[in-house]
């Protein structure tokens, strides 16, 4: 993990409690971590639920690969390091996320099963929910997809550490909800998240 470098700095808390939002929203905060080659259908999942829990009453934000990328890290570029630094600075923004009592759902490759796991120890530390899912989907598949056309440009050798061309994917061993999205419709990978948040008392049943 990163060092602390700054001195003298102390964690203020309020009098408003992460369980009194829970109460005002009706939810329990959580992050859901959607991990998955390029093109595996993770940020189409998340859209998917956003909408679905939206349309139930529910607070959610979609942390998304792409546009975080553009934003807070854009400084960051794909090395393993880079990726590193990437995936720490998302569990940090989710857990302010889950304090607050909103369901975030975040979408990144994230293809480090150590950084997937520095992210799960750093909300078990404070107690946050984090659900890691396995959006799996063969690398035949997604690279027909290709809906951005990166797998095109990483063959051709225009797009360097590229996961599952030259970079590896190391696939969750135990991933709370596993997705096969070559084998499912988006219909049912929704319903599987929902039925899971649902019995594990994230979000009420209807």
């Amino acid at each position: 993990m990163t060092d602390q470098k700054a001195t003298n700095v102390h964690w203020h808390q309020g009098e408003v409690t992460r369980e009194d939002r829970n109460q005002l929203l009706g939810q329990k905060g959580a992050t859901l971590w959607f991990t998955g080659l390029s093109g595996s259908g993770k940020s189409t999942v998340a859209v998917a639920l956003e909408k679905a829990l939206f349309q139930r009453g529910k607070l959610t934000y979609r942390l998304d690969g792409d546009n975080v990328r553009l934003g807070i890290n854009k400084n960051l570029g794909f090395s393993a390091v880079d990726r590193a630094e990437n995936i720490r600075r998302i569990g940090e923004i989710a857990k302010l996320f889950v304090d607050s009592g909103v369901i975030a759902l975040s979408s990144f490759i994230s293809p480090y099963q150590a950084d997937r796991d520095r992210v799960r120890e750093l909300h078990a530390e404070s107690d946050y929910a984090f659900i890691e899912i396995f959006v799996d989907c063969s690398l035949a598949a997604a690279e027909a997809r290709d809906p951005k056309g990166l797998y095109k440009k990483a063959r051709a050798g225009e797009i360097k550490n590229f996961t599952g061309i030259d970079d590896p994917y190391e696939a969750p061993q135990a991933a709370e909800i596993h997705l096969h999205t070559d084998k499912m419709s988006l219909e049912e990978e929704v319903e599987l998240i929902i039925n899971y948040l649902e019995g594990n008392g994230f979000i009420a049943a209807l």
